[in-house]
């Protein structure tokens, strides 16, 4: 894995750690969300596989390391700083919450505990694939949320930032909960359904409506999805109908689809094909998604792209990457920052999820803290080492449906409510209390 795929601040603080004789320190830092986007209730947490390859295979290969000896910023550096590198491997410890756990404001996603230079190079890969996974995948949660079981499908890589962003956008919205994905290799690389027949561009290349209709179905049979509004939607609508099965449905990409998808469905059954589905695509959001069910519209699934994949009115959360603890020659120092709007708390720590309480509620607690209810951080790397196979994609899919139900309602709906309750402990509190003297000291 690329070890310079980070920030160079990354790089020259581990060049000082290691001139500093500080390379045998180890540190323990956390990975944690300072505040929710102003439009969500929770975080569906994604990218920990991600995350354990990128741990696993982490080094410098000569090439990168000759490109970094001829920065200006490296040229007091010693040669055994970059022989160091060229042996540099990640032997240190993840702490994780496993995928699909939701999570809120203050809470940690994950934990390194590492020699300090080990635990310093990460920061930037790591909030940068856990962030962005992480607001697709809490997006896809609105989306599912609000279409009330019907499908909603992740149409969005066309959209997405770039291509690995739009597969791994892919990924995450499944795990978030969309039925599938337009999205090929994400099929391929993590076995999520793909869904999709055609295009306008299909339809305008033939003389006329119908015989590609006709030549499409041909192909696909009983997978045929017909887009009708490429000129005129309810003339599309008949001529799709007339031609008789096999087909899945209709798909609308345009225009009022409260009224459109009346009038289709009534082409559709007055020609026999009550069976026929109908997918509704463009410019879809979760607002629009839960008018159009609340009015009632005969839509079978929802096609999302744009808003999706970007995760369009939330597009980026105040993830926080801190040094908590901090430990010289077996001397253990709790480390925290106090800076105005962006402190961190000392101390590594672990989050209980007690649901058995009348209110339902999360204990942040020192690490090591006996607590009710379930542990979320889970060891998942220990000496450099994966210690047990992580969860499916599937089995992390179901763990967000499961979570995502076990909130009150107001957290499930699309407006803000009051917060799910966070409590620190009581040794979390004094230790909070005792690093700041401390430093007063």
């Amino acid at each position: 894995m690329n070890g310079l795929l980070t920030d160079l601040y990354e790089l020259t603080m581990a060049a000082g750690y290691f001139e500093s004789g500080k390379a045998g320190e180890k540190a323990t830092f956390e990975f944690s969300i300072r505040h929710l986007p102003a439009t969500r209730n929770y975080a569906v947490i994604a990218g920990i596989p991600q995350i354990v390859d990128y741990l696993l295979n982490l080094n410098f290969t000569a090439e990168e390391i000759a490109y970094l000896r001829a920065l200006p910023q490296f040229t007091q550096v010693s040669p055994a700083f970059f022989d160091y590198l060229r042996d540099f491997r990640f032997t240190g410890d993840l702490f994780a919450v496993p995928e699909g756990t939701l999570l809120f404001a203050g809470e940690p996603a994950l934990t390194i505990r590492a020699p300090i230079i080990e635990a310093q190079i990460p920061e930037t890969y790591l909030l940068s694939a856990v962030t962005f996974q992480t607001l697709i995948a809490s997006k896809a949660a609105r989306c599912t949320t609000a279409a009330a079981a019907r499908p909603v499908v992740e149409f969005g890589t066309r959209r997405a930032h770039t291509p690995e962003a739009g597969t791994l956008g892919a990924r995450a919205a499944y795990l978030g909960g969309c039925a599938g994905t337009s999205n090929t290799l994400a099929g391929f690389r993590y076995g999520i359904p793909v869904m999709g027949t055609a295009a306008h561009s299909w339809v305008m290349s033939f003389p006329c409506e119908t015989d590609a209709f006709r030549k499409l179905q041909r192909v696909l049979g009983p997978a045929t999805v017909h887009l009708l509004d490429t000129y005129d939607t309810l003339e599309g609508a008949r001529r799709a109908a007339a031609l008789g099965g096999p087909m899945w449905g209709v798909r609308l990409d345009s225009g009022d689809f409260d009224a459109l998808s009346r009038q289709v469905r009534g082409i559709l059954d007055e020609a026999g094909h009550a069976g026929a589905k109908i997918m509704v695509s463009g410019d879809l959001d979760e607002y629009r998604i839960r008018d159009l069910v609340a009015r009632g519209a005969p839509i079978d699934s929802f096609g999302v792209g744009t808003q999706l994949a970007t995760s369009a009115d939330a597009p980026h959360m105040s993830a926080i990457y801190k040094m908590v603890e901090l430990d010289i020659g077996g001397i253990k120092r709790f480390t925290a920052k106090y800076s105005e709007d962006k402190s961190s708390l000392p101390g590594a720590k672990q989050i209980f999820r007690d649901l058995a309480r009348d209110v339902a509620r999360d204990v942040l607690a020192r690490s090591g803290e006996c607590g009710k209810g379930e542990a979320l951080l889970r060891p998942t790397i220990l000496g450099g080492r994966l210690i047990e196979p992580l969860p499916t994609l599937a089995q992390a899919r179901e763990r967000a449906a499961q979570s995502i139900a076990n909130l009150p309602p107001a957290l499930r709906q699309l407006e803000v409510a009051e917060p799910w309750p966070v409590i620190q402990s009581r040794e979390l509190r004094e230790l909070i209390g005792q690093t700041r003297s401390n430093l007063r000291g």
